[in-house]
């Protein structure tokens, strides 16, 4: 078992906890694993709804670079790609998915929201999506279908950092609640997620997310297989923040 990954399944209930708090729960390749052995399973076990947060202060702070330099450029390259291959079991998922998100949201972080059914925000949530800087096209298309391709610009060309009221009003987030509410607005999703027959489900998901998965991940492989990656993160570290 991944302590890094909390993980809980009651009847048709998957609820996942990002545990690394003292590392802002980044993605670590290891914790990157454990969620996509979770949200497999979760296609196999009868999740209606799968819901997912944080422990700690912060939901995520994205790609989790210790070490990096140690690293080959495959081997980081894979890593992204893992996360890709995340992100698109999330989005299309043939159940609900409900995230709740807190504090500082961050790169392929920021990403785990997006593409989500239900996005919650804690009031004081920030996000920010600066992969570009260092040439990784991760979750673009996805981002530009949730918000719109004018406000995916906008945010992305600058890399910058949008808060929890923002987010809302551009449809990042559905909905803004402190987490004293959650356990309430969880309870109601999944009452909701029982009003229809999981092949039905899974028919309205199929009809309602258009499927560019092939396409993002040619995408992301192309940007990551660029020489320099290294060094493209190692110049951002030091002057993109």
């Amino acid at each position: 078992m991944n302590d890094d990954l909390i993980r809980k399944h009651e009847g048709h209930f998957t609820h996942l906890t990002l545990n690394r708090p003292q590392k802002a729960n980044a993605l670590s390749a290891s914790l990157v694993e454990a969620l996509l052995n979770a949200v497999d399973y979760a296609y196999t076990d009868g999740t209606r709804l799968l819901v997912l947060d944080g422990a700690g202060t912060h939901f995520c702070a994205g790609f989790d670079f210790s070490g990096y330099q140690e690293q080959s450029e495959g081997d980081l390259a894979l890593r992204f790609i893992r996360i890709e291959t995340l992100l698109q079991q999330l989005h299309h998922a043939p159940f609900e998915t409900l995230v709740c998100a807190h504090g500082r949201v961050f790169g392929a972080g920021a990403d785990l929201v997006a593409v989500c059914g239900v996005r919650i925000a804690a009031p004081g949530a920030t996000f920010r999506m600066p992969g570009l800087r260092f040439g990784v096209v991760l979750g673009t298309r996805r981002l530009a279908a949730r918000i719109g391709a004018d406000k995916a610009r906008d945010i992305l060309s600058a890399s910058r950092a949008f808060d929890a009221d923002e987010a809302l009003g551009i449809n990042f987030m559905t909905r803004i609640a402190a987490p004293a509410e959650w356990p309430t607005l969880i309870a109601a999703a999944r009452a909701g997620c029982e009003l229809l027959t999981p092949a039905a489900a899974a028919a309205l998901h199929r009809r309602t997310v258009t499927d560019t998965r092939a396409a993002d991940m040619t995408a992301l492989a192309e940007s990551v297989s660029l020489p320099g990656l290294k060094e493209r993160i190692r110049l951002y570290r030091e002057t993109g923040k």
